[in-house]
């Protein structure tokens, strides 16, 4: 028998994440909670918890990925933009990002690529590695900022800040085949791009350049923990 799409089942245990009203799924955000801290002591361990705190970030990301118009128009969040997502160490931004996706199951999947692995792979295939993310997959970048320079036969090469910028151009390709009489249009977020990280915005400019943040601006919604959020590791 088909399962019910407001049915998730994890470890042999139905959660429902909602209900369904004239063939519409109404999500219910204390049952998702209920389902996202299941997954998160299977994928992480029974330490795995939601903290209250945290709800507020949970929730945006929450309606974010099952793309909820109504609530993302009231909390100015473009649908069409990928997330940013930052904080201090050890608040918790992976661990969301990983747990978040398995909401909507029905929905292609974005891939958890740590930026440090990004660089390795420079370093050791050269310029095909930010060919082969400047692709149509759908990728969240973790920990974006604390990854080294890369360097392939001597050559230093900033190369999330080039993924970054390939993945923008990507988008911007695509947007403009399908309004090719609109100047200056804005690339919608058509292969998904996320990204985790501990940097600011000043940071971030400091890092990657001026032109990387002013992509970044277009790319993302900025979805940021409390500087003082404590470290849950």
């Amino acid at each position: 028998m088909k399962k019910p799409i407001h049915m998730i089942t994890e470890g042999g245990i139905d959660y429902p994440l909602g209900k369904i009203e004239n063939y519409c799924l109404h999500y219910d955000f204390d049952k998702v909670l209920i389902y996202l801290e299941a997954k998160g002591k299977l994928l992480f361990g029974k330490h795995f918890k939601l903290y209250k705190e945290d709800y507020h970030i949970i929730f945006k990301l929450c309606i974010y990925t099952i793309q909820d118009l109504d609530y993302c128009a009231k909390l100015n969040i473009d649908p069409n933009k990928g997330i940013l997502l930052t904080g201090p160490v050890g608040c918790g931004k992976t661990s969301l990002m990983k747990l978040v996706r398995h909401l909507t199951p029905h929905r292609r999947a974005y891939k958890i690529i740590p930026c440090r692995n990004a660089v390795f792979s420079f370093n050791h295939l050269g310029y095909k590695t930010i060919e082969e993310y400047g692709n149509e997959e759908f990728y969240c970048f973790d920990d974006l900022g604390v990854e080294p320079t890369g360097r392939h036969f001597g050559q230093d090469c900033n190369v999330m800040g080039e993924i970054l910028l390939s993945r923008y151009d990507l988008s911007l390709r695509r947007q403009e085949s399908q309004n090719p009489n609109t100047k200056n249009p804005t690339p919608k977020n058509y292969y998904t791009t996320h990204v985790t990280t501990n940097l600011n915005a000043i940071e971030i400019e400091e890092r990657y350049g001026n032109r990387v943040r002013s992509r970044m601006r277009a790319m993302f919604n900025l979805l940021a923990f409390d500087q003082s959020a404590k470290d849950k590791r």
